[in-house]
C-alpha cells in the first residue's frame, strides 16, 4: 500500500520553500494599541515575518544599529530603519520621523511593529512618545502606561526624559 504526501503549503516569507513553519510571533510582542501599534525583540526568524504579516502588520521600524535577519523574505513588511545606540535615547528628530511613519500608516489602514534588540528600552520610549502624542497624555502618564503593558520597559534615566521632553515640546 502507497501513501500519498500533501504539499506543504509556503507561508509567506518563510525559508526554504520545502518545508512550512508556522507563523511564531517575535519575542517579547505585544500590542499597545491592536490592529495598530505594536512592539517587540528583534525578529530573528522567517516565521516571525510571517506572524507579523498576517497579523496586518505591513511596516517594520527598526531602532537597531544594524538590519534585522531574514528583513527581505516578507516582501509585504516595509522596513523602516532609524539607528539608535542601545540604551541611548532617541533625538527629536528620531521620535518626529517614528511618529510620522505610524501617521503615515494610520491613514493606509496599516499597522506598525517596532523593535530594537530586546523589545524594552529604545523600543519602550518610542512607544511612549507614541501614547503621548496620539492619547494626548503625559510623558509620565505614558512611561507608566508602557511598562504596565511591557515589563522591564524604558531602561535608562536618560529614555525617561527624552519621553518628559516630547511631551514638553508638542504642548
Amino acid at each position: 500500500m502507497g501513501f500519498y504526501v500533501l504539499p506543504l503549503k509556503r507561508l509567506h516569507g518563510s525559508g526554504d520553500p520545502g518545508v512550512a513553519m508556522p507563523p511564531v510571533p517575535p519575542h517579547n510582542f505585544s500590542w499597545v494599541e491592536p490592529g495598530l501599534m505594536a512592539g517587540m525583540a528583534m525578529p530573528r526568524l522567517p516565521a516571525h515575518y510571517d506572524y507579523l504579516y498576517e497579523n496586518g502588520i505591513r511596516h517594520l521600524v527598526t531602532l537597531t544599529e544594524h538590519k534585522p535577519p531574514y528583513h527581505d523574505t516578507c516582501p509585504g513588511i516595509t522596513l523602516h530603519r532609524i539607528r539608535i545606540m542601545d540604551f541611548c535615547p532617541p533625538s527629536l528628530e528620531q521620535i518626529k520621523t517614528f511618529l510620522k511613519i505610524v501617521e503615515d500608516a494610520r491613514v493606509k489602514g496599516e499597522a506598525v511593529a517596532v523593535h530594537c534588540l530586546h523589545g524594552y528600552g529604545r523600543t519602550g520610549t518610542m512607544l511612549a512618545c507614541y501614547l503621548v502624542k496620539s492619547r494626548k497624555i503625559t510623558g509620565v502618564d505614558a512611561i507608566h502606561e508602557i511598562r504596565q503593558l511591557r515589563r522591564g520597559s524604558i531602561e535608562t534615566t536618560e529614555q525617561e526624559k527624552a519621553v518628559i521632553q516630547f511631551q514638553n515640546h508638542i504642548k
